[in-house]
C-alpha cells in the first residue's frame, strides 16, 4: 500500500518557487540540451548574469508574475 503525503501547510513554497521560475524561463524553457552538462552549464550562465543583473526589468516582470505570496 503506497501512502501518497501532500503538504497541507506549504503557503511558505511559493516563495521559494518564485526564484526557481526565473532560470526555468531564461535557461529552461525551449530548449534541448544534449546533456546534463550543457543544461548545467546553461544554469550556471544564468546564475552568473542574474547575480550581475538583479535589477534587470525583464527578470523582475517575470519573478513578480510569479510571486504569488
Amino acid at each position: 500500500m503506497e501512502i501518497a503525503y501532500t503538504p497541507t501547510n506549504s503557503s511558505w513554497l511559493n516563495r521559494i518557487e518564485a526564484q526557481f521560475t526565473a532560470p526555468r524561463y531564461f535557461a529552461l524553457d525551449g530548449t534541448d540540451h544534449p546533456s546534463h552538462q550543457a543544461q548545467g552549464s546553461m544554469i550556471r550562465r544564468y546564475t552568473i548574469w542574474r547575480n550581475k543583473h538583479a535589477a534587470d526589468e525583464r527578470l523582475r516582470a517575470v519573478v513578480s508574475r510569479a510571486n504569488v505570496a
